[in-house]
């Protein structure tokens, strides 16, 4: 596996990744630096060899905590004093048990916990939607059978800090120095960290090399704007070394203060757009399809929407400042979805005609449209089994247009209900 710094060193300079992965997941431990050491995994485990025990940055998942724990043991063999968790969500957390685990086998002290003080509110907030999240997971990530994942429930039995802050907090480790700092971005309980010995930044999901993660349909509100300044704070403290929790480490000011930039310039520019055109009073619709981040910005290798969009950021920069009402009067209390898809169905000719224009739509390219109508056609008429196929086969060509597994992952799975229902489910 090539060196992660000469990997992001060579696409950086070059503006181009050449088909090279930047996310990678493949349990292996690079030392980047004397006493800095990056296992790569789902989400990544930073750490540091204070001279006083291992300070560590987020634990991975459950399923990958383990090979964690033994990739860094072949590294060094003492005790992890801290651990820090930059955000709550379960690729950093989910790792805990299996560090603890392992001071109990070694007979080393339990290791101090650091997180905000919104880790623990959000996994309290996990507890009350556990089967919620379990669906969205569903459709986020593939599941193919639906019906079976519901099921399944959530993670449980989290890892609960040990110490909170809530803005700032200073540590002090054997040799090493740490301000951490609390900022809103793809979650409100997120922590960065400097380290000035180094001059190494820990960034946690603030830099993930895939376009910011700041628009998620599924989940709470996220602050692009509030992302974009923690990106200039971190310009300003010139680091050498910028260590994410996804994607690759970073060496070198320039580079680092270029990819940085970059993020923060086109967050902050869907963010001014979408205000300046609520401040006129255009209705959401029209500002989701006007607002766009340039297309050459989108190739950048650290900013394409593979995994979410500008159009989801756009939604949820209006939903922060602006609510759930898009608008639209007729939005405001609107009739139950099937009664206005039973009335459309009437004025169409009935459910089957809808269901063949949306086909014939799908076939020309027009997928939002086709969209709208199979939907309608479906709720019309939910026990027609050849409406429900030709359901499923305008979101399986929908998702095949998409480049974000948000948008891929929600459109699959309604085909996955539609071939379900007729029992043709995988």
């Amino acid at each position: 596996m090539s060196d992660p710094l000469a990997l992001s060193a060579r696409i950086i300079d070059s503006g181009s990744d050449s088909g090279e992965r930047t996310n990678r997941i493949n349990g292996e431990l690079s030392e980047l630096a004397p006493g800095i050491a990056m296992v790569e995994a789902f989400g990544h485990v930073v750490a540091f060899d204070t001279g006083a025990g291992l300070l560590v940055f987020d634990t991975s998942s459950v399923r990958s905590g383990g090979q964690a724990v033994t990739a860094l043991r072949t590294w060094r063999d003492v005790p992890v004093d801290t651990i820090v968790f930059t955000h709550g969500h379960l690729d950093h957390v989910g790792g805990a048990a299996a560090f603890l685990d392992d001071a109990v086998k070694r007979g080393d002290p339990k290791p101090r916990i650091v997180a905000q003080a919104n880790v623990a509110r959000r996994m309290a907030r996990y507890d009350l939607t556990n089967g919620y999240n379990a669906i969205i997971n569903a459709r986020q990530f593939g599941t193919t059978r639906l019906t079976e994942f519901r099921q399944e429930r959530f993670m449980t039995g989290f890892v609960r800090p040990d110490f909170e802050f809530e803005e700032h907090a200073g540590l002090r480790i054997g040799g090493l120095t740490v301000r951490l700092r609390h900022a809103l971005g793809e979650t409100d309980d997120h922590t960065w960290a400097w380290v000035p010995e180094h001059r190494a930044i820990c960034s946690g999901d603030l830099l993930t090399w895939v376009f910011p993660n700041a628009g998620n349909p599924q989940k709470v509100q996220r602050y692009p704007g509030e992302w974009a300044a923690a990106l200039r704070e971190m310009i300003a403290l010139e680091p050498e070394l910028l260590l994410p929790a996804h994607g690759l480490p970073i060496s070198g000011r320039a580079r680092i203060r270029l990819v940085l930039d970059e993020v923060a310039t086109a967050l902050e520019g869907l963010v001014d757009e979408v205000l300046r055109r609520m401040n006129a009073g255009e209705r959401l619709d029209a500002i989701v399809a006007a607002v766009k981040v340039p297309e050459s910005m989108l190739q950048r290798p650290w900013l394409r929407p593979v995994y979410d969009e500008p159009e989801f950021v756009v939604r949820n920069t209006w939903r922060l400042y602006g609510g759930w009402y898009d608008g639209n009067p007729a939005n405001l209390k609107p009739a139950p979805e099937r009664e206005l898809a039973g009335e459309v169905a009437a004025m169409s000719g009935g459910p089957a005609r809808l269901a063949a224009r949306a086909e014939a739509l799908s076939a020309e390219g027009q997928h939002r449209l086709a969209c709208h109508l199979v939907e309608m056609a479906a709720l019309a008429a939910p026990g027609d089994g050849a409406i429900q196929r030709s359901r499923a086969a305008v979101y399986e060509a929908r998702a095949g247009t998409e480049s974000s597994l948000m948008a891929r992952g929600i459109f699959l799975s309604a085909a996955t209900e539609s071939r379900e229902a007729v029992g043709e489910g995988g």
